[in-house]
């Protein structure tokens, strides 16, 4: 069920902040997936990916002054990560289910495509991590350093976002969205572990 809310004019400038940062994290992913070299990391980035994508949606409908219903999202989120870590084909069946959305995000290619080389030039500035999303000669480690730092980054944005504001709709809808972008860092640093590519001592 969706309600409607009217936004204070901090909450709508903190909105626009929350889409920039997830139409980065979008073009990351999706420039990332197409240059990793393991299968296991393209799936992760893929769903994550797609995730973003559904990120995007609700701070648009959020934008609108509508507030969707978060019931039983956090559990698909999770579901998702799962299988993202576990295997490559059931991911193919989560490609499809958000497979409108992904489309309607494709159908702005030429604005999608101009935004991509900003984000090759500034990259991640707006994502608060310091090297380009270009790609160019990074390792899998490299990418997987990067999207780290910037799922940190977007969770302490939305975690600050949240405190500011009124309606607590909107605030269970953002925590859901920073809990899935920390299940996103947590696929990202355990794949990095299984490989040996990051270590807790």
């Amino acid at each position: 069920m969706i309600s409607n809310v009217n936004l204070t004019t901090k909450e709508k400038f903190l909105l626009e902040d929350m889409k920039s940062h997830e139409e980065q994290c979008i073009l990351k992913y999706d420039h990332y997936q197409n240059q990793v070299s393991d299968p296991q990391l393209k799936s992760i980035f893929r769903s994550n990916g797609q995730t973003e994508q559904e990120h995007l949606q609700t701070i648009n409908q959020l934008m609108s002054g509508k507030v969707p219903s978060m019931s039983g999202g956090q559990q698909s989120g999770g579901q998702q990560q799962s299988s993202s870590q576990q295997s490559g084909g059931q991911q193919q069946s989560s490609s499809q289910q958000s497979g409108g959305q992904q489309q309607s995000m494709q159908q702005s290619g030429g604005q999608q495509q101009s935004m991509q080389q900003k984000a090759g030039q500034s990259g991640s500035t707006q994502a608060g991590t310091g090297s380009s999303s270009s790609g160019g000669n990074l390792s899998d480690k490299d990418m997987c350093m990067d999207m780290l730092s910037t799922e940190k980054y977007v969770s302490g944005a939305y975690d600050t976002a949240i405190f500011e504001f009124k309606d607590s709709q909107i605030r269970d809808v953002l925590n859901h969205i920073q809990k899935e972008e920390q299940q996103h860092g947590e696929a990202i640093s355990s794949y990095m572990i299984s490989k040996g590519m990051y270590t807790l001592k």
